[in-house]
């Protein structure tokens, strides 16, 4: 990693993310009124590009907000080209732009603000981790009603992660009033039992995660059938193996939660193996 800038793009205009002056007046400031979106970049290339867009375009629907996706894809490809990055990620940024303070949308409504950032990482940033797990432990899902929208309105998530660091532990797993587990705080979850794969089904109380469908269409090449349920949180300790994926966490074991060993206590050989399966298929962007 260079450690440089990151090279941002601000409503077309290309310059470091630290000169981007936002209006005090955007209503992401005001409400957190916008959504964003996150994409990897592996040997300078995004990984699952046109997903991300179409959960991008799913979350702006989910709020009522127009923009031009077929503009703002192309910004930030041109963006990630002016980057000369390898391994990296694609911040995305849509508000609902600058107007007076009121609840109610803006008429008419004002053109949305768009921030497109790209921010190097290292190639695998859990890499000290993988073998032998994360500690994950539960907390109350204190989130609003539309999880399923990618919404910067990350209050409750920073505040249970943060609960979770204190703790000890690297993620957060959040449970419904019903005892059910939904999501982590920046990532799904999953559990392995007697060779089926558990993770909840989408709706509204969870994010349809990418590299979550990808584990879900190359399950089978792992030996394991699939279950949409959502596993209740008295079951976690008796899973085989649970695991995290995410964008940028991409599969990610666990070894405890709250302080009870998962399996073996460290990651699992059928997590092991998705997550081979996972580099395998990222590798074939090399040709």
């Amino acid at each position: 990693m260079s450690g440089k800038e990151p090279l941002a793009n601000w409503n077309g205009s290309e310059m470091p993310l630290n000169e981007v002056l936002v209006p005090v007046t955007d209503r992401a400031f005001f409400f957190g009124d916008g959504v964003y979106e996150v994409v990897r970049i592996y040997g300078g290339r995004p990984w699952l590009l046109e997903e991300h867009f179409m959960r991008l375009e799913a979350s702006l629907r989910g709020i009522q907000l127009d923009c031009d996706l077929d503009r703002l894809k192309q910004r930030a490809l041109a963006t990630l080209q002016h980057a000369r990055v390898d391994s990296a990620m694609i911040y995305i940024q849509v508000t609902r732009g600058a107007a007076k303070r009121n609840h109610s949308f803006p008429e008419p409504p004002p053109p949305p603000n768009e921030l497109i950032y790209i921010q190097e990482l290292p190639p695998d940033k859990y890499e000290s981790v993988r073998k032998r797990g994360v500690a994950a432990v539960t907390a109350k899902d204190i989130r609003w009603q539309r999880c399923d929208i990618k919404s910067i309105n990350l209050l409750p998530n920073c505040l249970v992660q943060e609960s979770a660091k204190r703790a000890g532990a690297e993620e957060a797993l959040f449970v419904g009033d019903d005892g059910y587990v939904t999501e982590g705080t920046h990532t799904n979850v999953f559990g392995i039992r007697d060779g089926t794969l558990f993770t909840a089904p989408l709706s509204n109380r969870i994010l349809a995660g990418i590299t979550r469908r990808w584990v879900l269409d190359h399950a089978a090449e792992a030996g394991l059938a699939v279950s949409e349920t959502a596993i209740k949180a008295g079951d976690i300790p008796h899973m085989s193996e649970v695991f995290l994926t995410g964008t940028t966490t991409e599969i990610l074991g666990v070894r405890t939660v709250d302080g009870i060993k998962i399996g073996q206590g460290c990651t699992g050989d059928i997590t092991g193996e998705l997550f081979r399966l996972l580099k395998d298929d990222i590798a074939s962007l090399a040709g």
